[in-house]
């Protein structure tokens, strides 16, 4: 059989791991272990923080409802109750767009919930 040397593909795998890292201080930029080390953290993190911000943004969307709600007499609560009750199927992403950039279309979702 013959000799199989494996220096190329080594050294392709520890460059993608190193461009990984660009732009991380210290030696996790430039050394392999600690940047393997770093890039494990890294990828946890952002797994975890596409979780996250899914959970923010819909607190947000919460916040800008009420917001827009009580500027024209009704709670977040009974905003919600009242399009469910009338089943008026907006998702919280759609009303509070709707709540930041046309005030009068919110108005008059309000007005139709009511």
């Amino acid at each position: 059989m013959t000799r199989v040397k494996r220096g190329v593909n080594a050294h392709k795998r520890r460059e993608k791991v190193l461009a990984y890292t660009k732009g991380f201080r210290w030696g996790r930029k430039s050394k392999e272990r600690a940047a393997k080390e770093a890039l494990l953290h890294a990828w946890t993190h952002a797994f975890r923080g596409r979780k996250e911000k899914k959970r923010t943004m819909r607190s947000l969307w919460t916040v800008k409802i009420n917001a827009a709600g009580r500027a024209l007499g009704v709670t977040y609560k009974n905003l919600i109750a009242a399009l469910k009750l009338k089943k008026i199927e907006l998702d919280r992403k759609v009303l509070a767009d709707i709540a930041e950039h046309n005030p009068e279309a919110f108005k008059a979702v309000v007005d139709s919930a009511r």
